[in-house]
């Protein structure tokens, strides 16, 4: 039997991750302590954006990507909200809008300047009101210009139209417990919710009905996420009944059983999954871990094979992930992070070896 055919052909093989150097990092950061399963960063190919400590009120940083090294003490934050801010996104479509959604139950809307901020920004573009307790999850519709959703922790999903500031559709009574994550499909027609009751839930907004539910989809207690991956297909993060976490991949057609299940370490931080839609391959951070790993989906079972494990020396408050449009593929990059340590953040570049 040839050697070929033990070792699966990927181009993906040896990707490996390089930390830039340290004049390249954005030092002197007060990162936030909330204990909130979010990635507390957020970039875009013009702006890094990263939730701070603030007293009274929450805040958060916008750095423009070349602005590395020590960042002053009175360099000017977003601080218009009342409260923590728990979760920030940029828009898909602007690279100068960003949303924000905070404990003080309100989603605000800013309009960053294109040299980023000389003094402190605290009058939004918008303030959508509509939750009732504080807002943990925000995100951006991936193809239609201004819908924005956020979800909060009175278990309910509204999706926003920004321009006018209206309730396009308020989704109440299809979660029964907290909200850990919504991830819209790819064209946008519908979203996946991963909740405390342990149930993968398929959403059609429009209808504002479930099209597709798994209940019990991990047996643990701890967060779960659910990401929804190109072909339509459900990627999930959580924890066993043994308390091990867990990786999991669904067919959303029919969600009896899992097309692939792999079981990781027992740590307790929850993981946080990236999708890069080009290559196929899933990064997963756990939070308070100090490693990356990456794994490739394809077609053929076992369908999510391991490709390779990141691993630096401290762990990670949370991460930010760029776009495909902000690498420099002229150098084989396919992806970067924006690695948050307790008071810096750090970016790391994942490259393709080509011969």
């Amino acid at each position: 039997m040839s050697l070929r055919r033990v070792v699966r052909q990927s181009k993906f093989r040896h990707v490996f991750g390089q930390p830039v150097r340290t004049e390249q990092c954005y030092d002197d950061i007060r990162v936030s302590r909330v204990t909130w399963d979010s990635t507390f960063c957020a970039v875009n190919p013009a702006f890094v954006a990263i939730i701070v400590e603030a007293s009274g009120g929450g805040a958060f940083l916008v750095l423009p990507l070349h602005k590395t090294g020590r960042i002053d003490k009175s360099y000017p934050t977003v601080c218009g909200h009342t409260g923590p801010v728990l979760d920030i996104d940029w828009c898909p479509h602007n690279d100068h809008v960003i949303a924000s959604g905070s404990e003080d139950c309100t989603v605000m809307v800013w309009q960053i300047p294109e040299s980023g901020l000389s003094q402190p920004l605290t009058e939004p573009v918008v303030v959508l009101e509509g939750h009732s307790k504080r807002v943990g999850i925000i995100t951006w519709h991936p193809t239609a210009r201004n819908v924005l959703l956020s979800a909060g922790c009175d278990n309910v999903v509204l999706i926003w139209n920004v321009g006018t500031a209206e309730e396009l559709y308020r989704l109440e009574g299809l979660h029964p417990d907290l909200i850990y994550s919504v991830s819209w499909s790819r064209d946008g027609s519908l979203f996946c919710t991963a909740c405390k009751d342990k149930s993968v839930r398929v959403i059609d907004p429009r209808r504002g009905t479930v099209v597709a539910e798994k209940e019990r989809a991990h047996e643990g207690a701890r967060p779960m996420r659910a990401i929804f991956l190109a072909d339509g297909k459900i990627f999930t993060t959580g924890f066993s009944r043994m308390s091990e976490r867990q990786l999991a991949l669904w067919d959303a057609e029919n969600l009896e059983e899992p097309m692939g299940l792999q079981e990781l370490d027992s740590s307790n931080g929850a993981l946080l999954p990236f999708y890069d839609p080009d290559t196929n391959v899933v990064y997963v951070c756990g939070k308070g871990d100090s490693s990356i790993r990456y794994f490739e989906i394809t077609e053929e079972p076992p369908y999510i094979h391991f490709l390779n494990t990141f691993t630096s020396k401290e762990p990670q408050r949370g991460m930010g992930w760029m776009p495909k449009r902000g690498l420099d593929v002229s150098k084989c990059e396919i992806a970067r992070f924006y690695k948050l340590h307790e008071r810096k953040c750090e970016p790391i570049i994942m490259t393709v070896p080509r011969k």
